[in-house]
Parts: structure tokens; sequence; C-alpha cells
């Protein structure tokens, strides 16, 4: 019989391959009809290696008439969303971690429900709200919306971050003569990168693959995918991949950066 280790680390392994399997796979397909050209996206069976390589369907659809507008818009949007989130969440974080007040476990409830209310409930408030406002048709407003998405991702991965960090650490630098907000910024935050970091990378992923409400509070100033969803459903097969693709990059692209630097921070070698 296999030894008990050696079959959890069999299974550990195997679930590792799913995951990236349902990861990168997808993507993958993506990026082949994409690169392709329009034999690969419409030919069945789909062959493994593209037997030729097209860039056509990326330059048309850099050309299409507000595309560079609408990726502008979400590039604001998830900007907003990150500083907004990690700005708020991250205090939000750090009084649940060290501080002991009635209702708290309340609290925690409550900042997780947030995600459990349908947005589409809120779709007609908002749009009229918005409209007063002065916010509606605009990405600081799809901005906002998606900062409440992000917030209670924020404000818990920050939490688990700062009850992970003792707080010894702080009381000696009480001792030390330093302040509570010099302690906090000297010692608590950069112990604290790591999940702030983590805590960037949700509210940048939630923005940016943010379709439903970006598609009600915008009408000429649409995030990239409200514009693809209106944009690519008549379009050829071909091109709706090469759109596809090139939403995804951004995303991914961020992720690996943030990624580099929690390595970083952690002192991983990452070359």
């Amino acid at each position: 019989m296999m030894p008990v280790a050696k079959e959890r680390r069999f299974l550990l392994w195997t679930g590792v391959a799913a995951l990236l399997a349902w990861v990168l796979v997808p993507i993958y397909w993506i990026t082949l009809g994409a690169v392709g050209g329009r034999a690969a996206a419409y030919r069945w069976p789909k062959s493994i290696w593209p037997s030729e390589i097209s860039i056509q369907p990326f330059l048309l659809f850099l050309h299409t008439e507000g595309v560079a507008t609408s990726f502008l818009n979400s590039v604001i949007a998830a900007c907003i969303t990150v500083l907004l989130s990690i700005a708020l969440g991250a205090p939000a974080g750090y009084a649940l971690a060290r501080y002991r007040f009635p209702g708290q476990n309340a609290y925690r409830l409550f900042v997780l429900l947030t995600r459990a209310f349908p947005l589409a409930i809120l779709a007609l408030p908002l749009a009229v709200t918005f409209i007063r406002l002065g916010l509606y048709d605009s990405p600081v407003g799809v901005g906002l919306v998606h900062t409440v998405l992000a917030l209670p991702f924020a404000a818990l991965v920050t939490q688990g971050i700062f009850m992970g960090i003792p707080r010894e650490y702080e009381e000696a630098a009480w001792v030390f003569g330093c302040s509570q907000w010099t302690a906090f910024r000297k010692v608590v935050m950069p112990l604290a990168l790591p999940g702030i970091a983590a805590s960037a990378i949700f509210a940048f992923v939630i923005s940016w693959n943010e379709v439903f409400a970006a598609s009600i509070l915008t009408v000429r100033h649409r995030t990239l995918t409200a514009y693809l969803l209106t944009v690519l459903a008549e379009s050829p097969l071909h091109y709706r991949f090469a759109g596809g693709f090139l939403l995804i990059v951004p995303s991914v692209l961020f992720i690996f950066a943030v990624r580099r630097y929690l390595f970083a921070v952690w002192g991983i070698a990452s070359k």
C-alpha cells in the first residue's frame, strides 16, 4: 500500500493540477482562438497548437471605435476601487483584529452579507441617486459601486493579516517611545503589506470583471467589459476571442506584478 505521506502528497498535487487546468485551459483556448485567426476559431475538433498565427483580430479590435476610451474608463474605475477599498478596508480590518466591542461578530456577519445582497435590486435606486448626484455615466460612479463590492473582502482579508501580527510588536514600539500611529506605520504596516497587496488584487479583479453595474450606470462612458458586452454580441467568433483575450491580459499582468511584490516582501527571490 502507498504510505500515508505519499498518498497525501499525490492528492495534493492532483488537486493543484486540476485547479491549474481549470484556470489555464480556458485561457489557452481563448488565446488559441484569438491568435489563430478565423480558421482556428471555427475549426472542430480544436488543435492543440495553432497552424498559423495572426494578429489581425487584435488590430481590428484595437482600432474599433470606443475601445481605447472604455479601456481608460475601466482603469479609472479599477484604480478608484483599489484605493478606496484599501483606504477603508484596512482600518476596518485593523479595528476588527485589535479591538473588542459589542456586536463585533454581528458586524463581521453583516460585512459579509453585503456580498449576498442582489445588486439587481439596487439597480434602479442607484441609477436615480447617481443621476441626482451627477455621478451617472461616469467611471467615478462605477468605481464607487465596485468599491462597495470589494470592501467586504478588503476588510476581512486585512483583519486576518492583522490578527497574525502579534500585538507585542506594537507594545514594544510604544515602550521605545513610538506613538500609536508611528508604531502602526513603522512596525505593523510593513508586515501587513502582503495582505494589503492581496486585497488590492481582489479589488482590481472585481472591478475589472464586473459588468452588471457598469452596464446599468453608464451609457456613453462604459467600461471595457460593458462595452464588449454590446459590441461583441454581433461580432465574428475570432473577433470575440481577441476581445476576451485582451480583457484578460491587464488583470493577469496586475496579479503577477503584485505577486512578485508579495514575494519580495516575504524575502523570496523572484528572478
